[in-house]
């Protein structure tokens, strides 16, 4: 895997945000990643910037439970958004996250791209197109991310891509292209990467 000098270097938390007055202030590029809970963005998010540990992972899904930004190289900020669709967590926090979820999606001018997360065993669920209309509503950037898609077979993966591609020509928001990942195997680690960059710069 051939690295981008940006994603090897300096990374640091700087911020978790579990209500909408917390919310920083920052003028760097933001890209966020969201997804229904245990979709493995924490996963990701280390795989991209070549960290074992730097995004918290758990096996308990809706573990994050706030917006977690990371500062990279002084350059972009990743933002790690609290998953959505848990419907055993208590409503009181389901609703909680949710709010600040939306209000941060809404009205963030840094937020440049959000990458939204979909389990590749899994495909395309309600609750994600729920976020896609809110991300549409919002006019808010966002591209779709396969993720463990070394537990899914090729055939699958373009079946899902397929399916993808047709229901994104309805949302205007959509950005054009699919990526297939595998935090676990690196698998598409590089494309997201220069997604990342090409979204900051955009």
């Amino acid at each position: 895997m051939n690295e981008h000098p940006l994603f090897a270097k300096n990374v640091e938390f700087v911020a978790g945000v579990a209500e909408l007055d917390q919310l920083p202030v920052f003028t760097l590029p933001e890209v966020a990643f969201i997804g229904r809970s245990n979709v493995g963005k924490s996963s990701l998010v280390n795989a991209l910037v070549g960290r074992n540990s730097l995004a918290r992972t758990s096996q308990t899904p809706g573990r994050t439970r706030q917006l977690n930004f990371f500062n990279l190289a002084e350059t972009v900020m990743l933002v790690d958004v609290p998953g959505y669709g848990y419907a055993k967590a208590p409503k009181h926090e389901i609703a909680r996250w949710t709010e600040v979820l939306f209000s941060y999606l809404r009205g963030r001018r840094e937020l440049r791209r959000a990458f939204v997360l979909i389990d590749s065993r899994h495909g395309i669920k309600p609750p994600d197109v729920e976020m896609f209309k809110l991300l549409d509503d919002a006019a808010v950037s966002y591209q779709l991310v396969l993720t463990k898609c070394d537990k899914t077979s090729a055939a699958d993966i373009e079946k899902i891509k397929e399916y993808a591609d047709k229901a994104l020509k309805k949302h205007p928001a959509a950005h054009p292209g699919i990526v297939a990942t595998s935090a676990e195997q690196k698998l598409g680690i590089d494309e997201l990467r220069q997604c990342v960059i090409d979204a900051m710069n955009a």
